[in-house]
C-alpha cells in the first residue's frame, strides 16, 4: 500500500527521495475469480442434496464476496488518491520548470548583451581605450563593474541550469510514478470487475429466495433498537460533530469509491464524518487505522473508528453501547449495526 506522499517542499528540493514502500499484497482478479468459483462449486454440489441453498448459505456466500469486493475497493481508493496527488504534483513541477526556464532565458539574454558589449569594447586595445577616454577613472570603474557582472551572471547561469536539471528529473520521476499508478488502477479495476461478476451470482441466489428469506438476509447485522443521536454521549465536541454527521447519513447508499455527499463507501464515510469535525483523515482503511491514537476495544468511545477483519478492510464509526454506524456493502444503506457483527481488528481515536 502506498503511503501518502510527503509534500514536495519537504523533499529537500527534490534531490533526495525516500525509497518507495511496497504496497500490501492484494488478491488479483484471477485469485478472486477462483475463490468465487470454489464457493459456487460448493453450492452446485450442495444442489445434489438440496433443491437450493439455505438462506444461511446464501448469507455466508454474499458476505464473503462483499469482503473480497471491499478489499479490492480499498486498494483502488488508495491508488486513486495517490494518482490524483501525483497529477497535482506533476502540474506544480511543470509550472516550476516553466518559471525556471523563463528565468534562465532572461539570464542568457543579459549575458548575451554583456558579451556583445565586451566584444565591441575588446575591439580596441584597452590602453588605447584608456587614452581615448574622456574620463579615465570612469573607464576603470566601468571595466571593473563589467568583470564583476560577468562573473555574477555566469554563476547565476550555472545555478539555474542545475535547478533546471533537478526539476526535469523530478518531472520525469513524477511522470513515471503517475504511469505506474495508472497501471495499478487498471489492474485493480480488473479485480473489481471480477468481484462484480461474483456479486452478480450472489444476487441471483438472493433472487431465488422467498421474499421473507431475502428480507432476513438483507436485514442481517442491523440493530433491533438502535441508538439515536440524542443517546450518544461523545467525549468532546469534535467527536460529537463526527457522530452527528454519521447519523445524518443514515439511509444513504453504499457506492464503490464514493466520498459523499450522496453516497459513501466505508472509509469514505469515516473520512467525511471526521472532516465535518475539522480533522483530515487519509482515504483508505489501511491508512486511517494509523491516523490517530490506537485504543483497545474495551476503551472505545463515541467517534472512534473501529476496523474489522484481518485485512483491516472495513471501518465503522463507534457511537456507544456496542453499536457502530457504517456503510456496509452494495445494496445495503448506511446503517447502525452491532460492533460484534464483524471480527474486530483494531480501533483508533482521530486527533
Amino acid at each position: 500500500m502506498r503511503k501518502p506522499r510527503e509534500p514536495r517542499e519537504q523533499r529537500e528540493q527534490g534531490k533526495h527521495r525516500k525509497p518507495k514502500e511496497p504496497r500490501p499484497h492484494f488478491r488479483t482478479a484471477a485469485t478472486l475469480a477462483m475463490a468465487g468459483t470454489a464457493t459456487a462449486t460448493v453450492f452446485a454440489e450442495s444442489g445434489h442434496a438440496a433443491a437450493r441453498p439455505t438462506p444461511e448459505q446464501v448469507r455466508s456466500e454474499v458476505a464473503d464476496l462483499y469482503r473480497q469486493a471491499e478489499q479490492a475497493t480499498q486498494q483502488y481508493d488508495g491508488v486513486t488518491a495517490d494518482a490524483a496527488h501525483a497529477r497535482i504534483e506533476l502540474a506544480a513541477l511543470q509550472d516550476e520548470l516553466a518559471r525556471r526556464t523563463e528565468a534562465l532565458n532572461h539570464s542568457r539574454d543579459r549575458l548575451g548583451t554583456l558579451a556583445d558589449a565586451q566584444y565591441r569594447s575588446d575591439g580596441i586595445d584597452p590602453a588605447m581605450q584608456l587614452i581615448l577616454s574622456s574620463d579615465p577613472a570612469q573607464y576603470l570603474e566601468r571595466a571593473g563593474l563589467l568583470s564583476r557582472a560577468d562573473a555574477t551572471e555566469a554563476g547565476e547561469l550555472t545555478a539555474l541550469a542545475e535547478q533546471q536539471r533537478a526539476t526535469q528529473q523530478l518531472r520525469e520521476e513524477a511522470a513515471a510514478d503517475l504511469a505506474a499508478l495508472s497501471a495499478d488502477q487498471r489492474a485493480l479495476a480488473a479485480d473489481k470487475n471480477a468481484v462484480d461478476s461474483r456479486l452478480a451470482g450472489a444476487r441471483h441466489l438472493l433472487d431465488e429466495l422467498s421474499p421473507g428469506q431475502a428480507a432476513a438476509v438483507a436485514s442481517a447485522g442491523s440493530v433491533a433498537h438502535p441508538l439515536t443521536v440524542a443517546d450518544v454521549h461523545a467525549p468532546d465536541a469534535r467527536a460529537a460533530q463526527a457522530v452527528a454527521f454519521a447519523f445524518a447519513q443514515l439511509g444513504k447508499p453504499y457506492v464503490w469509491g464514493a466520498t459523499g455527499p450522496g453516497a459513501y463507501d466505508c472509509s469514505g464515510l469515516a473520512q467525511a464524518a471526521w472532516a465535518a469535525a475539522g480533522v483530515s483523515l487519509p482515504r483508505t482503511t489501511y491508512s486511517q487505522i494509523n491516523a490517530g491514537t490506537r485504543v483497545p476495544e474495551s476503551q472505545l468511545e463515541p467517534g472512534d473508528l473501529v476496523f474489522f477483519y484481518a485485512g483491516v478492510s472495513h471501518v465503522g464509526i463507534y457511537i456507544g453501547d456496542g453499536e457502530i454506524i457504517h456503510a456496509p456493502h452494495p445494496g445495503a444503506p448506511i446503517r447502525i449495526a452491532p460492533l460484534s457483527e464483524m471480527p474486530f481488528a483494531g480501533a483508533t481515536r482521530p486527533a
